[in-house]
């Protein structure tokens, strides 16, 4: 196959979740023999990245303006150089999804989470979120969840079925201290929290929640944001020594702080399946995780759920109290559940089958049928 992955900030990953899934699917999707395409906002000094070929185009560096000039962009000359399927990401990139179909080029589209609710966006961006919703659900050939919490809405709300495809994660622990000792930490004395820093992923309420707790531990908040100065700037201003606010890491580095925390602390309200919660679970850390139906979705029994700032506060006292044993029975639980759940050629092989059953029937594998499911 020819495959074009599109909507996304390109890779390699540098940004979020969208970035690393298309990295994961792209890089997998080539090792099994595929003729890989990624668009890319960056641009780049080289032209393939492990087998996947990347298109640099230019994009309009606007809050609200960023992802549909790049993705229009990215579509105009998707039905100038053709591709057998293509794969857009991103709810917003919905209306674009038509172009291509038009052209003869068969789509899915990966919708995310529920956008509308970030906090960042203003009436008019929200009002976009919410129509390319239901968009999604009739431009593309298949839309796709991540998260059965998010099918159910979509099922609910527009009654449409999506297709259901999780999402994998790096599950290796690594032992290398590299960036704890950069940062000043030392191995299972430490916090972590990984996110963008937005307002819906809570990185002031958990500095806040922290800080109440008398401990000797200190607390990694790791992410940044385009777009979001002032809440970073707020996030930032503490004057208490534990709190280490690195900006975003990437790579080896990221490994090594999920791989060697204390405890791992997720407080994500808005989104589908966020990698590094699953990640957290996979490296066998203890998660002390935001109670939305996503989030217990993902961790379920195997994490400390809280709903407010003094439920995470409540936890963390907790967390420092249990004994290694009872810990353990916590960790053991995520790294399974992880395993059993999100593993990324299981998830590579669920985007095949659907972007081959994509195609017209001449050149679909035999037994797929155009849902992508085997008959």
């Amino acid at each position: 196959m020819r495959v074009a992955i599109l909507g996304t900030r390109g890779i390699p990953a540098n940004y979020g979740g969208f970035e690393t899934f298309a990295e994961e699917l792209a890089v997998r999707l080539a090792v099994r023999g595929h003729e890989v395409r990624v668009y890319c906002r960056e641009t780049h000094d080289f032209k393939a990245y492990r087998g996947v070929r990347l298109i640099d185009l230019p994009t309009l560096r606007h809050k609200y303006l960023d992802t549909l000039a790049h993705t229009f962009l990215s579509t105009l000359h998707l039905v100038m150089h053709r591709v057998d399927v293509a794969l857009y990401c991103n709810a917003a990139n919905a209306i674009f999804t038509i172009l291509p179909r038009i052209a003869g080029i068969p789509v899915a589209l990966n919708v995310d989470g529920i956008e509308r609710k970030r906090r960042k966006w203003n009436v008019l961006a929200r009002a976009w979120y919410q129509c390319s919703e239901y968009l999604s659900t009739i431009l593309p050939n298949k839309f796709v969840t991540d998260a059965e919490a998010i099918r159910e809405y979509y099922k609910e709300r527009y009654d449409k079925d999506s297709l259901f495809i999780g999402y994998g994660a790096d599950l290796g622990r690594v032992e290398t201290q590299g960036e704890l000792n950069r940062l000043g930490l030392d191995p299972l004395h430490y916090f972590l929290y990984v996110s963008r820093m937005e307002p819906e992923n809570r990185a002031l309420e958990v500095r806040r929640a922290f800080e109440q707790v008398r401990t000797t531990m200190k607390l990694a908040l790791v992410g940044d944001a385009p777009y979001a100065d002032e809440y970073i700037r707020e996030v930032r201003n503490t004057t208490d020594m534990r709190v280490v606010m690195p900006g975003a890491i990437y790579g080896l580095g990221y490994r090594e702080l999920g791989s060697l925390c204390f405890a791992y602390i997720h407080a994500t309200e808005v989104g589908g399946t966020h990698p590094a919660l699953i990640e957290a679970m996979g490296r066998g850390n203890l998660v002390l995780y935001l109670e939305t139906p996503e989030n217990t979705e993902v961790c379920g029994d195997a994490g400390l759920p809280y709903r407010d700032a003094s439920g995470l506060e409540a936890r963390i006292e907790e967390a420092l109290s249990m004994t290694e044993a009872e810990r353990d029975v916590y960790q053991q639980r995520a790294a399974q559940r992880a395993r059993e759940r999100y593993d990324w050629e299981t998830v590579t092989t669920q985007y095949e089958m659907l972007l081959e059953g994509l195609r017209p029937e001449g050149l679909r594998p035999e037994g797929l049928r155009k849902d992508g499911l085997r008959k």
